[in-house]
């Protein structure tokens, strides 16, 4: 990797901005990730064979991709930076519709809005990902509006 940002760098900032052990999950060491830049070296996406892990925005956070957010999924605690919805929301979903506060079964409880979350199936299975709309007690409490505003549904990809 060239450049000012390290894949160590970005592990760190993962693990900032989703709890410690994020970074090794969504870039482990021992595999070949792709990292694209902009014109000035600042990493914009970076991506593996499976598909985009994350892009890296101006304001310092990531976004998910659908192939990152099955790595989250896999190394953080049940539900934590998760939106978790039924059998009735799960085709919505996948085909990139968002998710309404009425379907939401459970979520993690430090999500706040504006937070990358990945949406799952009760089975724990990745739906999609997307930003919060809404805090966790919100989304467990309201019967209306929107909970989680999906970027890319697991059908999409």
């Amino acid at each position: 990797m060239s450049g000012d940002t390290s894949l160590e760098d970005l592990r760190t900032v993962a693990d900032y901005q989703f709890g410690a052990g994020a970074g090794g999950a969504l870039f482990p060491p021992e595999e070949d990730v792709t990292v694209r830049r902009s014109t000035s070296g600042r990493p914009r996406q970076v991506t593996c064979d499976a598909g985009r892990i994350v892009s890296y925005l101006t304001d310092g956070r990531f976004t998910l991709g659908v192939e990152g957010g099955r790595r989250l999924r896999s190394a953080l605690p049940h539900p934590e930076y998760s939106v978790v919805v039924g059998d009735e929301s799960a085709p919505f979903v996948r085909d990139g519709k968002n998710v309404f506060a009425k379907f939401v079964g459970d979520v993690g409880e430090s999500v706040r809005p504006r937070d990358e979350v990945v949406v799952v199936h009760e089975d724990d299975t990745v739906l999609g990902v997307g930003r919060a709309e809404l805090a966790a007690a919100e989304m467990r409490d309201f019967s209306s509006g929107m909970a989680v505003k999906v970027r890319s549904g697991a059908g999409a990809e």
